[in-house]
């Protein structure tokens, strides 16, 4: 194994050029790095919130409310299907998962009682039915959610919130955010480089839900403002307080959104252009084709954008928002609906901000630490083991600092406090290694043995107990990335690079350097066997 073969060599310098090239950034300025030539590597360390100040908001998802709003979209469901299918109905009962219908007609129940199945629909991927129709006597019908689908509303709730968010914070430009699920209903938000928590929280808080709904032309707005709105419909405003009676029926909602962008109008001014997919521009098609010379109304989160009248079918599946928007306004809408519509709202029950001047001092601290524990590393080696197998570790060492920064910046990887944990960490383990290497080659020379039969065993013997030490912490580390969250998983990260850089740098590296010595002094002696 001490055979100073041309692939080593090869690999070790590959390795060492290769990871200065991607360590280099990190030594420069932003705008040192743009000014570098293209073909060189640019991407530095991401900074963890830690490190770098930034924004921290603990978010809870209103489960509750998405609920009451899914029963409330069932109830219309069941309205509007009856009264197509010619069903009448002597009222509606709110229940808990679902409604309870009352039919004028017991002889009708069968129709009713079939039409509700049909709505209902096929079971879903899981193989289980999240609607059901049930009799309740001569003539009514419960039509309501499923305990199961009620109680997998949190946990799709929660998991599709995420997404949004994140989706939402990547619009902002925001590096490396950590997003996770603390608890059954909530969310950390952790945005290195996000001074600006208020923004944020506008940003990810707002539901961004769109819908296309029809005005009710037929019932008085004065009498709804006066309390006496129709069950079908409701009383929403616009951004100037202008009240519009619209029906509960959605057309098409932000769901079939495939994408938005900032346009203008007629006039210039700032508007939102939308397109719809297949479905949503079917339905659409159908719903404006119906309802020639109706107004509908454009809802964004229970306001009222605009109200056009329909003057053709639009059937292309595209149109354009209009309104009152300056530039800022639509670029952020339009972000809002390109990263998705969140299922429910998001209240904020805590939110901190670290200030870039603690995250200076925890960079301070953590380069404190990582210098002393390297300085008193390399005293260890060279007192312990010489200037020759000392310096060798010494320089393995470095070299396994820097192919971790290069891994680093060429992975993305955010750096945290506990990363920085990690660092020093593996900086011990690597120097274990050679611990092994030596401490066999010292007690194989002392058994009598020459200096390159000692040497060849001290790697070959060792490796077995350096390859089960590495192993065990990349289990170890592997548990704490998939359980951990946040910093955790940044300590784990680091852990990992190290784990396979030090093995590298201590074996091989030493490997080639001890090779190389051993060609050219050709010694009669193991200097650490004495």
């Amino acid at each position: 194994m001490i055979q100073l073969s041309r692939w080593k060599v090869i690999l070790v310098v590959a390795s060492a050029i290769l990871g200065c090239l991607l360590a280099f950034p990190n030594l420069l300025s932003p705008a040192q790095r743009e000014a570098m030539p293209g073909w060189l590597p640019k991407n530095a360390l991401n900074l963890g919130l830690d490190l770098q100040g930034g924004s921290y908001l603990l978010l809870e998802v209103d489960v509750p409310e998405m609920r009451e709003k899914r029963i409330t979209n069932l109830i219309e469901d069941v309205r509007v299907t009856l009264n197509g299918d010619g069903i009448a109905t002597n009222g509606f009962q709110r229940e808990t998962g679902g409604v309870t219908v009352t039919l004028a007609n017991p002889g009708q129940q069968d129709a009713a009682f079939e039409a509700l199945r049909q709505m209902a629909g096929a079971p879903g991927p899981s193989g289980q039915i999240e609607r059901t129709a049930t009799r309740v006597g001569d003539n009514r019908i419960r039509f309501a959610y499923t305990d199961a689908a009620l109680a997998g509303m949190g946990a799709t709730a929660v998991d599709q919130s995420i997404e949004v968010v994140r989706r939402r914070i990547d619009s902002l430009g925001t590096r490396e955010p950590s997003i996770t699920r603390q608890g059954a209903d909530r969310i950390v938000v952790q945005a290195p480089g996000e001074s600006d928590p208020s923004q944020l929280e506008r940003v990810i808080g707002q539901t961004a839900q769109l819908t296309f709904q029809m005005v009710d032309t037929e019932n008085s707005i004065t009498d709804a403002v006066a309390g006496r709105v129709p069950p079908d419909a409701e009383l929403l405003m616009d951004e100037q307080g202008t009240p519009y009676l619209v029906k509960r029926r959605v057309l098409v909602s932000g769901e079939n959104l495939t994408r938005a962008g900032v346009g203008a109008d007629e006039s210039g001014r700032p508007a939102i252009d939308f397109r719809f997919d297949a479905a949503g521009a079917r339905r659409f098609g159908e719903a404006t084709a119906a309802n020639l010379g109706k107004p509908f109304a454009i809802i964004l989160d229970g306001k009222v954008i605009s109200a056009p009248t329909i003057q053709t079918a639009i059937t292309t599946g595209s149109g354009q928002i209009t309104g009152q928007f300056s530039i800022q306004e639509a670029s952020t809408l339009v972000n809002l609906l390109n990263g998705g519509a969140l299922p429910a709202p998001l209240n904020v029950e805590e939110r901190r901000t670290v200030t870039a001047e603690l995250g200076a001092d925890a960079v301070k601290a953590g380069a404190l630490s990582t210098a002393v524990g390297f300085g008193i590393i390399v005293l260890f080696m060279i007192l312990a083991y010489g200037f020759l197998f000392g310096g060798v570790s010494v320089i393995g060492l470095v070299l396994n600092g820097v192919l971790i920064v290069a891994a680093m910046s060429l992975t993305q990887a955010t750096l945290t406090l506990p990363g920085i944990a990690g660092l020093i960490l593996t900086f011990a383990v690597a120097v274990d290694a050679n611990v092994l290497i030596y401490e066999r080659m010292r007690d194989e020379a002392r058994s009598g043995r020459s200096v390159i039969a000692s040497m060849d065993a001290g790697f070959s013997k060792a490796w077995g107990t350096i390859l089960d030490a590495n192993v065990t912490t990349l289990v170890a580390a592997a548990i704490m990335f998939v359980f951990g969250a946040g910093p955790v998983r940044g300590f784990a990260w680091t852990l990992s690079i190290g784990v396979f850089t030090s093995v590298f740098s201590s074996v091989l590296v030493a490997q080639v350097l001890l090779a190389y010595w051993l060609k050219t002094a050709k010694p009669k002696k193991l200097p650490i066997a004495e």
